[in-house]
């Protein structure tokens, strides 16, 4: 198996933060499975990971009030 590169830096967080894309996946319509989600293309993973940045600053915002 090839390696993506990616390194979890909190090992711990590693389940939270699937939850997290998981739940975002969902938000925007995204069928993912637990473990390969090659087949999904570009734009769908774009999504997630957008939709991952706008949760995270609304958090971080709701954080300054």
């Amino acid at each position: 198996m090839a390696s993506n590169g990616n390194k979890t830096l909190v090992p711990e967080a590693k389940e939270g933060l699937n939850r997290f894309k998981m739940e975002a996946a969902r938000e925007v319509g995204v069928n993912l499975k637990d473990g390969y989600n090659g087949d999904i293309t570009s734009r769908e993973a774009g999504s997630i990971g957008g939709q991952m940045v706008k949760k995270m600053i609304e958090a971080y915002e709701q954080g300054l009030k």
